[in-house]
């Protein structure tokens, strides 16, 4: 994956998973992402213990995400050129 500082991440919620925002701002970074949006924050009943991003379903110019970390759980949207593979192999490049 090649790198360029083109996209941007929308800061629209005070609250976010803890350790999230740096793996955004890394994954930012990659060419074919021009969109981040951290959206809705909730509770689960089960418990992660280290921060989990997970690509879940495709929407409109990209993708939705699901981050988990301890009971909490943030929906991530992802604006992208990617393949659903491609965004996966950059997650797992920087977690």
């Amino acid at each position: 994956m090649s790198k360029s500082s083109e996209g941007r991440i929308v800061w629209n919620h005070s609250t976010h998973l803890d350790g999230l925002i740096p793996i955004l701002e890394k994954l930012v970074v990659y060419e074919g992402i021009r969109t981040i949006t951290p959206a809705v924050l909730s509770r689960s009943r089960s418990h992660i213990p280290h921060l989990k991003l997970k690509v879940s379903v495709p929407i409109r110019g990209g993708f939705k995400l699901i981050a988990r970390q301890g009971k909490s759980v943030q929906e991530v949207f992802i604006i992208t050129d990617l393949t659903q593979a491609e965004l996966e192999s950059a997650i797992a490049d920087i977690l």
